[in-house]
């Protein structure tokens, strides 16, 4: 049967896609993970001639991994299931051209990476141009079978709008549109350049995790999307908060930051919101938890250098009276014998102002033989005061807290009686948690849920009644 199709047109491409997959020096990472493995099995597999059985099981593992990869998607797809893919591998890929064209302009990379990338383009082309429907075709010759269903025609989970005219949907369709990749590596560059390579162009936020002692950085594919305008009645103490931020994004000195105050009041929020503000301007978020500060020189090693501007974010930070977690902070506060790098800050949220909890009987703790405790419980309260810019989020009076409850009302379009909306906040924070920004969220989505059951929603804003 082989030999009915092996002359054909769909034989020569899958032919030539093998053979340029080899010769991939820079870019073989495109093809390493579980859907390229896959992929170039099927390839294999219908260039040897495997029998049916053997081409359905791989062209069905192909399909599965494509299907959940294109099905469960936020983005529309640039071309069939397996070139959408091969493109996303592509601008994600990390290897010494993206790595140093993120961080210079081509005139700075040196003309032998120049070269081998744009011959690694024209050999990734080679796999791009294979479709779906081409395979199914050579499927279909090779084991009589005209019933396989080709992996076009998938429906990601949402429309795309939002990314359709994105920085990088555009350098995939010019990818696609191309006539020789080759004479892309410029444009590739210039990709890079703008929104990084591998996981700090595919990831905006990351957390520091660590597995069998070791840490390592994860991406977090979708991070929280609250933004500064969904943060009502705090603008005050975000100001300064926002201003440094802007300093830091820009290039000039900023400060490491403490936002501490009452539960509720919107300090996590106002960092997180502050990724979805300016990552288009190279600012990321990595989630680092208090116990694994220690690894502070580890992240350092892995960001210094990079173009991107990076806030270290410790949520929720306070320390017991024998807790040693606090000595790595004020090493990373004070700087050590490594320097921080320029590119890097400490945002930190607490509900304690001094961070550390201190018990009066610190000051005269029987049997202690400490010569000097007042040292020590200097050295403990003083720790906030490393932070180079301090914010206090308190819990808001009753008329701010109804003020934040009726502006969350008016952005839901609640049709509500504007005191109504008052008796019932009032009593929600009597019975809940007290009065924040928090509570007024939660009693706003109480009340959204409880008239969404009773059909009374008004898209114009609170009616009076």
């Amino acid at each position: 049967m082989a030999g009915v199709w092996s002359a054909s047109h769909e034989f020569d491409a899958l032919r030539t896609a093998r053979e340029r997959t080899a010769t991939l020096a820079l870019f073989h990472d495109v093809v390493e993970d579980a859907i390229g493995r896959e992929w170039l099995g099927l390839l294999e597999a219908l260039c040897e001639g495997a029998n049916a059985t053997v081409l359905a099981a791989q062209y069905g593992r192909v399909f599965c991994l494509l299907a959940e990869a294109e099905e469960l998607s936020a983005e529309p797809p640039v071309g069939d299931a397996w070139q959408n893919h091969l493109l996303n591998r592509l601008l994600d890929s990390a290897n010494p051209f993206s790595r140093k064209a993120e961080r210079v302009a081509i005139e700075a990379i040196g003309p032998a990476l120049i070269a081998q990338a744009s011959r690694d383009l024209r050999a990734l082309q080679a796999l791009f141009v294979v479709d779906a429907t081409q395979v199914c075709t050579a499927l279909a010759a090779a084991t009589g079978d005209t019933s396989w269903v080709p992996w076009i025609g998938f429906r990601p989970l949402e429309d795309g709008s939002a990314v359709e005219h994105s920085a990088r949907q555009r350098t995939k369709h010019d990818l696609a549109a191309a006539p020789h990749w080759g004479a892309m590596v410029e444009s590739l560059a210039d990709y890079y350049r703008a929104a990084g390579a591998g996981d700090f162009g595919r990831y905006r936020a990351f957390r520091w995790t660590r597995r069998g002692g070791e840490g390592r950085l994860e991406g977090v594919a979708t991070p929280d999307p609250i933004r500064l305008e969904d943060l009502v009645g705090y603008e005050r103490e975000r100001e300064p908060v926002v201003r440094n931020t802007l300093q830091f994004v820009a290039g000039s000195p900023a400060n490491n930051v403490l936002l501490y105050g009452d539960q509720g009041t919107g300090k996590s929020s106002t960092v997180k919101a502050l990724l979805h503000a300016y990552a288009d301007r190279g600012l990321r978020l990595i989630e680092v938890a208090k116990e694994d500060l220690a690894d502070f020189p580890r992240i350092l090693a892995l960001l210094r250098g990079r173009p991107e501007r990076f806030i270290l974010f410790v949520d929720d930070l306070s320390f017991e009276e024998q807790e040693t977690h606090y000595k790595a902070l004020k090493a990373i506060l004070e700087g050590g014998l490594e320097a921080r790098p320029d590119n890097v800050l400490l945002y930190a949220t607490s509900n304690r102002r001094h961070l550390v909890k201190e018990h009066f009987g610190d000051r005269v703790a029987p049997g202690d033989d400490e010569l000097h405790v007042q040292d020590t419980m200097e050295e403990k309260l003083s720790l906030a005061a490393r932070f180079g810019l301090r914010v206090t989020f308190m819990a808001p009076s009753q008329e701010r807290f109804l003020a934040i409850v009726e502006s969350l009302a008016q952005k839901r379009g609640l049709a509500v009686p504007r005191e109504e909306v008052r008796r019932r906040a009032i009593a929600w924070a009597q019975w809940q948690n007290g009065r924040s920004g928090r509570t007024a969220r939660q009693f706003i989505d109480h009340l959204t849920g409880e008239l969404a059951l009773t059909g009374h929603h008004n898209p114009d804003g609170l009616t009076a009644r």
